[in-house]
């Protein structure tokens, strides 16, 4: 274990081009994570790194390498609760989970439809986000959210979309539609978001704790 101040770094994927490839080629994603060392080691020779991610970061500036990226970056706000939202986020749990169930049968994929989540709502929230079954791109276009609504916005419409392209047998008649429009017709806070229209958002990270 590390002593002392913590130990970080900020995590930001490149959009394009290769990572040896040099600053000069690549493309990087404006915003990410910052990383916090929590172990250090070492494997077969190399050194190993466990880090947690922590909270979110906007870069301002592209630095020179020197001769690791560095960038001068701002902290984005923490999302905010409200409870108006919670139709949505447990539509968002409903869509992950059952999308988690339906997939396994035709793909391994490392979180059970079942695992745990925060008793908070934000925190659980970005949860969802890092288990849902998604690519990448789509977890930094969540990471970027800018509220609360528009990440569970994104996260449904992005775990709808990936639960059709990894199970293509399933029909648009099946009962996971049918759940769903059950569930969009509770709750008096406006209407629910249908996970065939809702409207996309702009970025997690995948960390230890499930939080981009």
């Amino acid at each position: 274990m590390l002593a002392g101040e913590p130990a970080e770094f900020g995590v930001v994927l490149i959009e394009s081009g290769r990572e040896a490839a040099g600053p000069e080629a690549q493309r990087r994603f404006g915003h990410g994570t910052v990383a916090q060392i929590t172990e250090l080691g070492e494997t077969d020779g190399m050194m190993a790194v466990l880090a947690r991610g922590d909270r979110r970061i906007e870069v301002v500036e592209w630095l020179d390498d020197d001769p690791h990226p560095a960038a001068v970056v701002r902290e984005l706000p923490e999302l905010e609760w409200d409870p108006a939202l919670a139709p949505m986020r447990d539509q968002a749990e409903l869509v992950v989970r059952r999308t988690i169930a339906r997939a396994s049968e035709f793909v391994e994929l490392p979180w059970d439809a079942d695992v745990g989540l925060s008793d908070d709502p934000v925190a659980s929230a970005w949860q969802l986000a890092g288990i849902a079954p998604l690519t990448p791109l789509d977890q930094v276009k969540l990471l970027g959210s800018r509220t609360l609504r528009e990440l569970l916005t994104g996260l449904i419409e992005l775990t709808h979309d990936a639960g059709e392209v990894l199970t293509a047998a399933w029909t648009a008649g099946d009962d996971l539609d049918t759940e769903l429009a059950g569930l969009a017709t509770t709750g008096d806070s406006g209407p629910a978001v249908d996970p065939g229209e809702a409207e996309g958002a702009d970025d997690t990270d995948d960390t230890e704790e499930n939080r981009p």
